[in-house]
């Protein structure tokens, strides 16, 4: 919506990974070179951990996207707590395998027969699992076992692991120490300094087309870093509401009174609960507050409702861009 009012080509701050807005903080450097020493390797399980929005999937996007070898068939799955059998459908549906109806055994064989023939090929596979803290023990040691497979003493598997801090202690848990010996290097991706938050923003936006308009100031960008520390994904929320404000107010300058504004409203969607809530906190002056917030919600929403009706009658309906996760995809 706001893209036009600021003619940008683009959203600069959209939620769903997407490699053409990766912002080369240091983290994320140190952390592809990790990536790349794991393809130059083609063994053993690399593993990349780190909080929550701070852009795991996107920097392994960003790695696909720079790959230049043409022998390597690589696949990505996002766990959802699978089972260990689960864990081997997945696997193979995400190389474009029967499996459906298959027993374990049928399973292991149609993957370790496809990883062969690639292998005949001069292709070398790669499975990438995100969210991997939420996968089962069994299911770790069905990865594992993936990984043994191998072909004149090479692997002809290499398992990259993303997940967030827990599976720390995971990894650490009885019965994997087998798995951790295969680990040949991992690394923590951390929240973006408060010197990278600038160049984060500006990067993203210059990606969309910005020509400075709106102007950030210095005070916005602390502003911005002591909301969100740092850690991407929040990073593009608050900036997306930023923009939409800045479009509803016909603002050409974001400073930190506009940052403090917005905050104060996402605050108050997180922490509003109606009167009869057993999550209300009694106090008339935190009472004042909620209600000013809630207002100044309202308001914002009512004024967006008749630019909305307005632009569907000028425009025929407005376009909506949004990528859908499907957890599987397969890229060559």
């Amino acid at each position: 919506m706001y893209e036009s009012f600021y003619n940008l080509h683009a959203k600069p701050f959209q939620l769903s990974p997407n490699a053409r807005f990766f912002y080369n903080s240091r983290g994320h450097k140190r952390g592809m070179s990790y990536l790349r020493y794991g393809i130059t390797q083609g063994e053993g399980f690399i593993v990349i951990m780190g909080d929550i929005g701070t852009g795991k999937t996107t920097l392994v996007q960003n790695m696909f996207d720079h790959l230049t070898e043409d022998n390597l068939v690589a696949a990505k799955i996002v766990t959802t707590q699978l089972e260990a059998d689960d864990m081997l459908r997945m696997v193979a549906s995400a190389f474009d395998l029967s499996h459906e109806g298959l027993d374990k055994a049928s399973l292991l064989k149609a993957l370790e027969t496809f990883f062969v023939e690639q292998a005949r090929l001069g292709k070398r596979v790669l499975l990438v699992i995100d969210e991997v803290q939420n996968i089962p023990l069994k299911s770790l040691e069905e990865l594992r076992m993936l990984s043994n497979f191998q072909a004149g003493g090479a692997a002809l598997l290499q398992i990259f692991l993303l997940g967030q801090r827990e599976f720390v202690k995971t990894l650490q848990a009885e019965g994997l120490e087998q798995l951790r010996q295969r680990v040949i290097a991992s690394y923590y991706l951390k929240a973006l300094e408060r010197d990278e938050v600038q160049g984060y923003i500006t990067h993203r936006l210059e990606a969309a087309g910005w020509k400075n308009d709106p102007e950030f100031d210095a005070s916005a960008y602390d502003e911005i870093f002591a909301y969100t520390l740092g850690t991407p994904r929040k990073i593009n929320t608050l900036c997306d509401r930023l923009m939409l404000f800045g479009y509803l107010e016909e603002l050409h300058k974001i400073d930190s009174e506009v940052v403090k504004a917005v905050t104060a409203e996402l605050r108050g969607e997180v922490t509003y609960a109606p009167e009869n809530s057993a999550s209300h906190v009694d106090g008339r002056a935190d009472n004042r507050a909620d209600n000013k917030v809630n207002q100044k919600m309202i308001d914002v929403e009512q004024r967006l409702c008749t630019l909305e009706e307005k632009v569907e009658v000028l425009e025929g309906g407005l376009k909506s861009h949004q990528s859908k996760l499907t957890g599987l995809w397969q890229s060559k």
